[in-house]
């Protein structure tokens, strides 16, 4: 029976997909294209239902064990359980690795033409799974818009279409997955074009919204509304609050900083353990659990919390901890939001350093909620004011720490009003998410999903020319057919050798074959003409040190900073001492120029 069945799956498989080349033989290039975006839509919202209702299914089984015990037990034991599998499917079904965060989409359109692996169309789903839903201190939005934008890539690579329209549905399966995680098809939409593509034409945005609304229709469809994070109750903005907006986005601002600095550290010490996977996964999550021990609200993406904090009644948030006692006290309430919002730092960085997976999406949220309502109830508590919303900071702190953090303060502000259902506090959305962007921005040159990567010169998006240079490798430029000179050589000799070869600029190589210097035609043009000079002058009076060379593993950004010092047309690429060959200028603005015409998304 299971034979037969799965032969049936494959036999309509195959069905489909001779359909779609159908359609493709049948339909023009953009309506073919605007029914792949509908397709790729429904897929990752698809992705998204399975996420959500797996970890808020977990959430609430926690909750109900956590209810009888009257101790989160379970809340620290089940993060332990989820790493741990997490890091047993990665070695035994995905060789051991795994990419996380939307870097590796941003890796994917810079420097692989928009191919992401096949794998990631369920390895992001599995692994987040576990780790997320059994309550690791993470968000899904990162694996989910890594899974939609491997949909929208390997749809386009099956289905033969070319590097501008794989790229874009691949954005388009970023916007449908964001776009379906919060029932937010601006949001998504922004997103993807905020953070995936940083250059593309008006008409782009049409096939984007297409898969965001898909996504959201169909999330909205089959997901529960307390799956999702939504807020029912009216938000009005007073103006007379707007000085208080200030703070809390110069705040916002900071702790972003704090945010990624701190989770890196944390990433960065789990990584320099070198003993076996578990062994790692089992420390990391022993710490986590710890933590989640004494900070339950830590436990998964945490979105139950922040809508906690926007009722009348967050001392609930206390309830089976140590500090069930002090419910009811503002303060002891008010420290613990606190100290939890400066901990999630150190619970994601745990989460994913020690062998889990998921994003940073749902923690700025989190932060940016205990930020905003620490803001307005410490107001409200020391009597400068007592009439401080405190829904509305909670929720327009969201938008300021995300926008902090990922340098999107679009997606932030339109994804929040989106969430609240109106855009009553439009005006310190944007006032906060403008100023933490600014402040962020000013400390962090690049959000923290990419700040590695850009350090290290991989992938640029905010910049299209650094951006398209990434992409152009240079061992492809090195010219090998090149002669060179030997240190002992005669001048007669070397004057020989310019008189029959079109080279201009010779290396000059001593006994080792190691590289010296180099005789330039140019300038010693002058001398070989004169017979008396060429036999009295020594050939090391000839040779000069180059300004700069290259090093053969040098980034196209660097290279291209060098011809600028040196001010030259041609530099010789060395590894240690020895010459590979040499690289023109002129060669890679022709590549600059063909990659920015084949990259232009319209």
């Amino acid at each position: 029976m299971p034979t037969n069945r799965g032969s049936f799956i494959s036999k309509n498989f195959k069905r489909l997909e001779a359909f779609l080349f159908f359609l493709k033989s049948v339909l023009s290039e953009r309506q073919f294209m605007y029914f792949s975006c509908v397709l790729v839509g429904i897929s990752s919202a698809l992705a998204v239902i399975v996420l959500k209702t797996f970890a808020h299914s977990v959430f609430r089984f926690a909750n109900y064990i956590d209810a009888i015990l009257h101790l989160p037990y379970s809340n620290s034991i089940l993060p332990i359980i989820g790493i741990l599998l997490t890091a047993w499917v990665v070695k035994k079904f995905l060789d051991g690795s795994i990419e996380k965060g939307t870097s590796q989409i941003m890796i994917a359109v810079a420097n692989k033409s928009g191919k992401m692996p096949r794998k990631q169309m369920y390895a992001q789903i599995i692994t987040s799974s576990l780790t997320v839903g059994l309550g690791g201190s993470a968000g899904l939005e990162a694996p989910i818009a890594i899974t939609g934008a491997a949909f929208g890539s390997n749809f386009a690579q099956k289905y033969r279409l070319n590097y501008k329209d794989r790229t874009l549905l691949l954005a388009c399966g970023v916007a449908a997955g964001i776009a379906a995680a919060f029932n937010a098809p601006i949001a998504g939409v922004l997103f993807a074009i905020e953070v995936i593509l940083s250059d593309m034409s008006v008409t782009a945005f049409i096939p984007i919204m297409i898969s965001a609304a898909t996504g959201a229709l169909v999330s909205a469809v089959v997901l529960k509304e307390d799956i999702l994070l939504t807020f029912k109750n009216k938000l009005i903005f007073d103006y007379h609050n707007i000085p208080f907006y200030i703070i809390l986005g110069i705040l916002a601002g900071l702790v972003s900083v704090y945010h990624a600095r701190n989770f890196r550290r944390v990433e960065h010490f789990l990584s320099k353990f070198k003993s076996s996977v578990y062994k790692k996964a089992l420390f990391g999550a022993s710490l986590l659990a710890i933590l989640i021990f004494f900070f339950p609200t830590l436990f998964g993406e945490g979105y139950e919390s922040i809508k906690t904090l926007s009722t009348t009644n967050p001392g609930i948030l206390l309830e089976n901890t140590i500090l069930n006692d002090y419910k009811s006290n503002e303060w002891i309430l008010l420290l613990f939001i606190g100290a939890t919002m400066f901990i999630k730092a150190f619970a994601t960085g745990l989460t994913l350093g020690s062998g889990g997976n998921g994003g940073n999406f749902a923690p700025s949220l989190f932060v940016g909620s205990y930020l905003g309502y620490f803001v307005a109830k410490f107001f409200n508590l020391i009597g400068i004011t007592k009439d401080l919303p405190i829904s509305n900071f909670s929720v327009v702190g969201m938008a300021g720490v995300l926008s902090g953090l990922f340098h999107a303060p679009l997606t932030a502000i339109f994804l929040i009003a989106e969430i609240t259902g109106g855009y009553g506090l439009m005006v310190p959305l944007m006032i906060v998410s403008s100023i933490s962007f600014a402040i962020s921005k000013n400390m962090e040159g690049h959000s923290m999903d990419i700040k590695n990567l850009a350090n290290s010169g991989t992938v640029f998006t905010s910049d299209k020319d650094r951006n398209i240079l990434s992409s152009i490798e240079l061992s492809k430029h090195i010219e090998t057919d090149f002669k060179t000179i030997s240190s002992s050589a005669k001048l007669e000799s070397v004057v020989e050798l310019l008189s029959t070869s079109k080279q201009s600029i010779f290396p000059v190589l001593n006994e080792q074959n190691e590289f010296i210097g180099v005789i330039d035609f140019d300038k010693i043009r002058p001398l070989i003409f004169n017979a008396f000079q060429v036999k009295y002058t020594a050939l090391s009076e000839l040779i000069t040190v180059p300004v700069t060379t290259i090093c053969y593993d040098e980034v196209m950004e660097t290279v291209m900073e060098k011809f600028e010092v040196a001010d030259a047309n041609i530099l010789f690429v060395l590894k240690d001492k020895t010459i590979l060959g040499y690289v023109e200028k002129i060669a890679i603005l022709d590549s600059y120029r063909k990659k920015l015409k084949s990259m232009r998304i319209e």
